[in-house]
């Protein structure tokens, strides 16, 4: 997973930075008494996290250093919280208002009108008992040679509490972690959650691009022809999606119980089967020499309208993933990673330029009206990409004008 800026040309305009952070998950190995304590200190961060939110709505507080003067000694005295938990529950709790607003101002929860909005401003955010609580290093300490973390809980500090990661997710921890840790628990399973900064290796000057059309029935094909199908995937759905229907028709509490195991199962397939395609993806352009160029698909829920039997099919379309993929591994890689413009890609011939809907007679394939040119539509797609990546980059890297 990625956070911050990667290289990415959109509008024109290229966006580097040297720093690139990334999140590392390891999983907690406690004994049963070290897991009750861990489970009563979410509990009593999150009902303090809670507390306070009321309190930030009914005054109006948005501001961490107000709200902290308002509800900090109660933080301490009513949920048991020491200075820094409490700290970091209101930090919490001004963050999640701050995102909050972003979305109202983006019009994620729809107009002013909608009923989303109406609720999302009328009461105050709430948090889950098993909510994410985050720890700073005076907190939380790691030591790295006995794989084991040092906590703060209820109950006092836990020393000795054993953690399991890859070799590389260690090396990576003690060379470059920062900043909070965030403690999660997952079906039972406790994990922690840090960020590291990684610099940036040099992005090379790419000798020229592969083109990625993303879709459906295909969820990548590159201009070298290369098609990796997501039929698979769609059975796989399909098959969640019948087992889910089954479980829910019987309204019982065993079945509510393998529904809810069976919650995330689905998305973890789906991001294991974008991770495999990006690397692939990744490893062709930097064995090559290449870039990578996608199309900009940002919006395109609200672009297209679809019948009701396709709307579960585009809404669980993991495009958008991919594309993440693609360019945190591509910026781990120094492979440079453009989004192009994504109009008329599948129409457009890319040997005389004609554009028409007619071109695509069908799903699979392309016949150009005007030349001829005929082959199958995904990979003429990834083949307009690339050519659009090319003009990009030598739009972005001219030289400036002398005034």
């Amino acid at each position: 997973m990625i956070a911050g800026q990667s290289t990415v040309v959109r509008a024109g305009v290229v966006l580097r930075s040297g720093i690139v952070k990334l999140v590392v998950q390891v999983k907690l190995l406690p004994t049963r008494e070290q897991a009750s304590a861990l489970e009563a200190t979410l509990h009593a961060c999150n009902r303090a996290a809670t507390y306070a939110s009321a309190v930030a709505f009914v005054k109006d507080l948005t501001d961490r250093n107000g709200l902290q003067k308002e509800v900090y000694t109660d933080l301490k005295a009513t949920f048991g919280l020491s200075a820094q938990p409490a700290v970091r529950a209101v930090k919490k709790v001004v963050d999640a208002y701050a995102t909050l607003k972003a979305n109202l101002r983006a019009g994620n929860l729809g107009p002013p009108t909608s009923r989303r909005y109406r609720k999302a401003v009328s009461t105050p955010i709430a948090f889950r008992p098993e909510a994410a609580q985050p720890f700073d290093d005076r907190c939380l300490s790691w030591q790295y040679d006995a794989r084991t973390v040092s906590i703060w809980t209820v109950d006092g500090r836990m020393k000795w509490l054993r953690f399991a990661c890859s070799p590389n997710q260690l090396k990576m921890l003690g060379a470059h972690r920062r900043g909070e840790s965030d403690l999660v628990q997952r079906g039972g399973t406790w994990f922690l959650i840090a960020t590291c900064d990684v610099p940036d290796p040099e992005v090379r000057d790419p000798v020229d691009w592969i083109g990625v059309d993303r879709g459906i029935v295909n969820l990548a094909t590159t201009s070298d022809g290369i098609n990796h199908q997501g039929r698979r995937l769609s059975r796989y759905r399909r098959w969640q999606a019948r087992k889910r229907a089954e479980l829910q028709a019987k309204q019982t509490r065993s079945a509510t119980r393998r529904l809810a195991h069976r919650t995330q199962k689905e998305r973890r397939h789906a991001t294991q089967v974008n991770h495999t395609i990006s690397k692939e993806i990744v490893s062709v352009a930097q064995r090559t020499g290449r870039g990578i160029a996608v199309e900009a698909l940002d919006g395109i829920r609200e672009r297209v309208r679809l019948r009701g039997d396709q709307r579960g099919i585009l809404s669980s379309w993991p495009f958008h993933q991919l594309g993440q993929h693609l360019a945190y591994k591509a910026r781990r890689a120094g492979v440079p990673f453009l989004e192009v413009d994504a109009a008329y890609t599948s129409q457009r011939c890319p040997r005389c330029g004609h554009t028409e809907r007619a071109n695509r007679p069908a799903r699979d394939h392309f016949r150009c009206r005007r030349c001829g040119l005929a082959g199958p539509a995904d990979v003429v797609a990834g083949v307009n990409v690339r050519n659009r990546a090319r003009s990009a980059w030598v739009f972005v890297t001219a030289p400036a004008p002398s005034p």
